[in-house]
């Protein structure tokens, strides 16, 4: 018996477990994990960002959470000797219609309290010489990181404190009672007292299993990227991002340095064939079904027709994919681009064609349910673990159990 199961092994399961620690320290906690390892899926195949949170509407859970989080994230890599680079990043308007909606999200930043600048292009090409741009954004406050290497770390935490990370374990049903939860697994069955649902890609199946309905579905898009070649890495110093279009919900293709000095570029977004489908040819017929049955797919598609096209286009041309990029590096080559890992994001869509646009905790009984968590969620995980720990209800006789 448990005090607390988490369901998922991935950055924000694992910041709940370590939050579960922060407030309870005496707690019995489990973390259920379906793979061999931590931090296989979402947090693995992240381009290891810390965002500042300029592009999220100002009082969400994303702005706060990525405000926040970039501090307390940057403190967590300084305490424990995890490599980071605090690099900045500048969000670079290539066009002249792009300058009002460069103004719209320098405004959006400012009321999201970030101490951002707007640059012209001779200060851009001091700062990436390489670069084309009529004008710019500095945020000075994005980074990089390895989020697998702050995922590791805060299982090693939860284990020294005596919490249990149970590996190749899969959820296949729960069941809420009065005083426990029931979770069966296909390596038996566990009870707890609470149980906390992160399973990312999954989340929307593990409320289900526990019998809540939502109006939403778990959609995986795959972002897909090259990587420039060594002899090119001089091209980008470190992060440089394109003014996003407002009417969708993707930022766009992008250069990111990453912490083992590599570059990435991308990603595109399409809709993957499998919730885990990493590559083209990954298929599972349950999955693809699930997606092509839901009425909000195809009402999200009707709104996004063309720049859905876009991105599918890009998925198989690298030529269309070399000619986004030169929009902000014009030197940048076809054979200057090899392929680098996708990674896949859970983003979770409403019947009605929205796409739920920011963190969505559902309360249960005796669950708590984090049905979208995509990016920013892992610059924001050690945020999220808190806000999770503090929806613990009151009126439950297990908090006095740990505190005693």
């Amino acid at each position: 018996m448990y005090d607390f199961a988490i369901v998922g092994g991935g950055i924000v399961g694992l910041s709940t477990g370590m939050a579960i620690y922060e407030r309870f320290p005496n707690a019995k906690v489990v973390v259920i994990e379906k793979e061999s390892v931590v931090a296989e899926h979402q947090t693995g195949h992240n381009s290891g960002v810390i965002h500042s949170g300029i592009y999220y509407k100002p009082d969400s859970f994303k702005a706060r959470f990525a405000r926040q989080g970039s501090k307390s994230m940057t403190e967590f890599c300084q305490i424990y000797g995890i490599d980071h680079d605090i690099c900045g990043k500048v969000i670079v308007a290539t066009k002249q219609e792009e300058l009002p909606l460069l103004e719209n999200l320098y405004n959006r930043g400012l009321k999201n309290e970030l101490a951002i600048h707007r640059i012209g292009p001779d200060e851009l090409k001091e700062i990436e010489p390489h670069v084309n741009g009529l004008g710019a954004i500095r945020v000075p406050m994005a980074g990089i990181v390895n989020y697998r290497q702050v995922s590791e770390k805060f299982a090693e935490i939860i284990q020294e404190r005596g919490g249990e990370i149970r590996l190749n374990t899969k959820v296949e049903k729960m069941q809420e009672e009065s005083d426990q939860v029931i979770i069966e697994t296909n390596r038996g069955t566990l009870k707890a007292g609470m149980v906390i649902n992160c399973a990312g890609l999954h989340s929307d199946r593990v409320a289900l299993a526990t019998g809540y309905k939502t109006d939403m579905k778990i959609l995986p898009f795959r972002g897909e990227y090259y990587k420039l070649k060594p002899e090119k890495r001089y091209l980008v110093k470190n992060l440089i991002y394109p003014v996003p279009n407002p009417k969708f919900p993707f930022l766009g293709v992008h250069f990111t340095r990453m912490i083992s000095g590599e570059v990435d570029a991308g990603p595109n977004a399409v809709l993957s064939f499998k919730r885990e489908g990493y590559k083209k040819t990954d298929f599972n017929a349950k999955d693809l079904l699930e997606s092509l049955s839901f009425p909000g797919l195809w009402k999200m598609a009707g709104k996004f027709a063309k720049e859905g096209l876009d991105e599918y286009i890009r998925s198989f041309s690298k030529k269309q994919f070399t000619k986004s990029l030169q929009e902000l590096i014009p030197e940048i080559q076809e054979d200057d681009l090899i392929p680098a890992p996708a990674g896949v994001r859970a983003q979770a869509l409403r019947s009605d064609g929205n796409m739920v646009d920011d963190f969505h905790i559902i309360q249960g009984k005796r669950t708590i349910h984090v049905c979208n968590a995509p990016s920013p969620a892992a610059t924001a995980s050690i945020e999220i673990g808190k806000e999770v720990v503090n929806r613990i209800p009151e009126q439950t006789n297990l908090k006095e159990a740990i505190l005693v």
